[in-house]
């Protein structure tokens, strides 16, 4: 019976893991990109996303240096397991 609960336990965390990044993902997402097609915001945090321009292209823009990331991971556990 330890074995199933583990086995929910481990489901859990991955719904909770993957429902906080996309919370993570959808609040990014508002803030970098659609709160400058809306009109200005008396929020401070909101109107300081407005006016900045750096972190709606940087994120982005880090998803292929990511991509390069995980391939050479990949390719040195490959040669690391071949050798």
């Amino acid at each position: 019976m330890a074995c199933c609960s583990s086995i929910d336990e481990t489901k859990i965390w991955g719904w909770l893991l993957l429902s906080i990044g996309s919370i993570l993902f959808v609040g990014y997402f508002f803030l970098a990109l659609i709160s400058k097609l809306l009109p200005s915001s008396n929020n401070l945090i909101i109107s300081s996303f407005q006016n900045d321009w750096y972190y709606c292209f940087l994120v982005p823009l880090t998803l292929p240096i990511i991509v390069v990331a995980v391939y050479f991971h990949w390719l040195s556990m490959k040669m690391f397991k071949h050798a």
